[in-house]
């Protein structure tokens, strides 16, 4: 696995979406960065943006981002519940894979001194990366917030930044560069507009205040919603859980005679996260993220349809290292089956997408109904080649274990040759599976690339190539397996069936190439 950090810059606009647009261009133009999440929040105002990637090129992507925002987001004309410092308020590294403490600080060091020497905006070091332990809580470097640290950089030697000179950039603020481990930005909304309520029970939340080792919590008032919310920034969800957090909330609140009504993710959390809350509402007992079937198929990369649905997609996003790696390997799986079967799920999930950029287009309203019925069935089918993928693997081990049964005995000898026999079929059958549901995806991207958004036409085009590839590895997968099986009926089957599907697929992928070609 290749080194690889996230990066979470706040940036002090959270009403202008245009702004931050302009800001995120600045950071996926960088080859090697790929975005997870953004978020806007306008009470705040303040935007919070997540990108992993390797060290340099989100260093380099950082960098582009806050001389962005020094270029669009002006302090003297900002006003938030948030404090703030900067344009670019803060910059946090997290170490990911293959990457140390020790890295991330000499990044976090190099950047802030490029910001500083480069843009001439004073920075500062916090958290793991702090130069003194005073740095390490940010609230102490942003005291007095932009205003206040206006005059106070000038005459106070203990707000002196660690690069830049002693003055603030007069548009863009300082800046504070940092490493920290996971942080999850965890909101809990009050069913009341009384903020003292909420600034109560934030500061009986604070590690500083007597609470919570891992948490740092704010009260904050939603004027638009008139409602207030203690804001928590959890900074190690291992030693200061999500629900133990929820929970003392809602029991503090409750002694005010006021109720929770939500509460919030800001930007991603780690999926263990969310196990641990799941396992201890639901008093699971010996549950295990394992047990998550996403996690199983796609390994490290899973991450939930619906954040990937509503994210800004990067331009080079890549298949789920984690599968790629263990295909790469000397194991025999996963192997092409599974490749397969993946295929299959792409060519899926394209004509999904298709479906997605047609549906509520004026255009074509009169085909809106028809495009809902295929999105529902690709939606579907998608998920099913997933789980093939892992049922190709699974076939393939019930082989190899079957030839490494004992043979010393004709008892032994049976028992081993009738197992061979049950798994060869069941590892025939998988593919062949790939190869129906191949069949009916192409049939729903023949009807994308008939009646779908003419500007995917090219996308329509691709779920029928990856759909074909998915039924031609799954044939040559099929045709291994026929040869060791000795049941003579079943491969006359296998071999008719496949036979049949493999020509209507031909023909019919064939005909959705024209279709396509005649389009573009």
């Amino acid at each position: 696995m290749s080194k690889l950090v996230e990066c979470v810059p706040n940036f002090s606009e959270g009403k202008d979406p245009t702004i931050i647009d302009k800001i995120v261009a600045e950071i996926t133009k960088v080859s090697g960065v790929k975005l997870t999440d953004r978020q806007m929040n306008a009470d705040h105002h303040r935007a919070v943006i997540t990108f992993v990637g390797a060290p340099d090129a989100c260093k380099q992507a950082a960098f582009n981002a806050c001389q962005k925002a020094m270029e669009l987001i002006d302090l003297r004309k900002h006003k938030g519940e948030h404090p703030r410092m900067g344009a670019t308020d803060v910059i946090p590294f997290v170490p990911i894979s293959e990457v140390s403490i020790e890295e991330c600080v000499e990044l976090a060091c190099s950047l802030a001194k490029d910001i500083a020497e480069k843009l001439n905006i004073p920075t500062y070091l916090y958290e793991l990366a702090a130069a003194c332990p005073e740095r390490e809580n940010l609230a102490n470097i942003r005291k007095g917030e932009f205003e206040g640290l206006s005059e106070a950089i000038k005459t106070d030697s203990a707000r002196k930044p660690d690069f830049g000179n002693c003055e603030l950039h007069p548009s863009a603020g300082a800046t504070v560069v940092g490493v920290r481990e996971y942080l999850i930005a965890y909101n809990v909304n009050l069913g009341t507009n009384n903020l003292d309520i909420a600034k109560k029970i934030a500061k009986a939340l604070r590690f500083k205040e007597g609470g919570f080792r891992y948490a740092k919590a704010l009260g904050f008032d939603i004027k638009e919603r008139n409602i207030v919310q203690v804001s928590v920034n959890a900074t190690n969800y291992k030693g200061t859980s999500l629900f133990r957090i929820f929970e003392f909330v809602k029991r503090e609140a409750e002694r005010y005679g006021v109720p929770v009504i939500s509460s919030e993710v800001v930007g991603v959390l780690p999926l263990q996260a969310v196990v641990d809350t799941f396992d201890w509402y639901l008093r699971l007992e010996n549950f295990t993220s394992d047990q998550i079937l996403e996690k199983k198929v796609w390994g490290e990369e899973v991450r939930p349809q619906e954040v990937r649905s509503q994210e800004v997609r990067p331009q080079n996003e890549v298949l789920p290292r984690a599968f790629l790696s263990r295909l790469a390997s000397k194991s025999p799986t996963p192997g092409g089956g599974s490749a397969a079967a993946l295929s299959g799920s792409i060519a899926a999930a394209l004509t999904c997408m298709v479906s997605e950029l047609t549906i509520g287009k004026e255009k074509y309203k009169e085909v809106e109904a028809e495009m809902k019925q295929v999105l529902e069935k690709a939606t579907l089918i998608r998920d099913e080649f997933l789980i093939l993928v892992e049922k190709d693997e699974e076939a393939f081990n019930q082989v190899m274990a079957g030839y490494k049964l004992p043979k010393n005995t004709d008892e032994e000898k049976a028992n081993r040759s009738e197992a061979i026999q049950r798994a060869l079929k069941s590892a025939t059958n998988v593919p062949i599976e790939v190869i129906r549901k191949a069949k009916t995806v192409i049939e729903l991207a023949a009807i994308c690339a008939e009646k779908g958004n003419v500007n995917s036409i090219s996308d329509a085009g691709v779920a029928v190539i990856e759909a074909r590839t998915a039924a031609q590895g799954a044939l040559y997968n099929v045709l291994i397996n026929l040869g060791g099986i000795k049941d003579e009926e079943f491969k006359a089957q296998a071999k008719a069936e496949t036979d049949e599907l493999m020509c209507s697929i031909t023909e019919l992928a064939q005909k959705v190439e024209e279709v396509v070609k005649s389009k573009l």
